[in-house]
């Protein structure tokens, strides 16, 4: 069982970006860094969302166009067109807001490891943005760096 709390496993000072940083710049950092995702942040350093790998590919992939019947003379989608603008936004997106998830989970410095595991797992997610009481962001939390304090336990905790 982990015992530690976030604080203490947590990447200080991630790399981070602003809404208004051009995708190119991410891409490129993400790549060189071998990281998948990164925080976005505003002036006051407050996180306002994150731009992970699976944001980016919506550049590369495009989008489709929905599904449509014409019954005279009117246009039925046949799935939601807002999802569609949505996705189109993003493929066309020349900046970090334009592709970003806003909102993303997060968890709170002051908690525990085991809860941020349980909350990846339960969540499907890859990495935590973590942030302080006041929602500035204070690190960032991967599912290695979990693996990395498992590790740890592990050995210095003697095999019965």
């Amino acid at each position: 069982m982990i015992r530690k709390m976030v604080a203490d496993v947590m990447t200080r000072n991630p790399i981070t970006a602003h809404p208004t940083t051009p995708l190119k710049q991410v891409i490129l950092t993400m790549a060189e860094n071998r990281i998948s995702g990164i925080p976005v942040v505003d002036d006051s350093g407050k996180l306002v969302g994150i731009v992970s790998e699976t944001d980016l590919m919506w550049q590369e992939t495009g989008v489709t166009p929905p599904p449509y019947v014409m019954i005279l003379d009117s246009i039925i989608y046949l799935k939601n067109p807002a999802t569609y603008e949505r996705d189109l936004h993003r493929a066309l997106g020349v900046t970090v807001a334009e592709v970003m998830t806003s909102h993303p989970i997060v968890i709170q410095e002051s908690q525990s490891v085991a809860d941020a595991a349980r909350l990846m797992h339960d969540r499907h997610i890859h990495r935590l943005p973590v942030v302080d009481s006041t929602g500035r962001l204070a690190g960032i939390l991967t599912q290695g760096d979990i693996l990395r304090t498992m590790a740890q336990e592990l050995a210095v905790t003697p095999v019965a």
